[in-house]
């Protein structure tokens, strides 16, 4: 079996006139629940083999806080993930399928959409992910990444 780790960012603050959305940051309360995420997937033994994450200050600043928790992992930042739909983050996991537990660092919609197709088969299914949410979905091994393949292990949020 393999995991896929799907992380949305924390939360993160309104943009300044004139700012643009990727170079939001996060909130105090952001920075405090990315902390959570970090010790959470800590107790649960959920270290990840190798990150991608989107190029977004808010997602870095996530996954920094996160690593600041679990210490130093395999990491890029993929600027594919901004905005991507679901089938764009399904493409770029599948090119690491050789990683035991891959962690994606993300934005919504195309990450609660993931969730929703991977398990289910359908990406009208997604329930939401809120800010700083974790969805752990397994794959067998070898599996292709593809609609309906994956079960979602745990699902959690600070």
């Amino acid at each position: 079996m393999r995991q896929l780790i799907l992380l949305r960012h924390a939360h993160a603050e309104s943009p300044a006139p004139g700012q643009a959305d990727a170079d939001r940051a996060l909130s105090a309360e952001g920075q405090a629940a990315a902390e959570a995420v970090g010790r959470w997937l800590l107790e649960q033994g959920l270290s990840p083999d190798c990150v991608l994450c989107s190029p977004a200050r808010r997602t870095r600043q996530t996954l920094e806080a996160v690593l600041g928790v679990i210490g130093y992992v395999d990491q890029r930042l993929e600027p594919d993930i901004y905005e991507a739909t679901p089938g764009a983050l399904i493409a770029l996991a599948d090119r690491h399928c050789d990683t035991g537990r891959l962690m994606i660092v993300g934005h919504n919609p195309g990450l609660e959409q993931l969730v929703a197709l991977m398990e289910s088969g359908q990406s009208g299914d997604y329930r939401g992910m809120p800010p700083a949410g974790v969805a752990v979905l397994t794959l067998p091994a070898g599996a292709a990444i593809e609609p309906g393949v994956a079960r979602l292990a745990q699902f959690w949020w600070p």
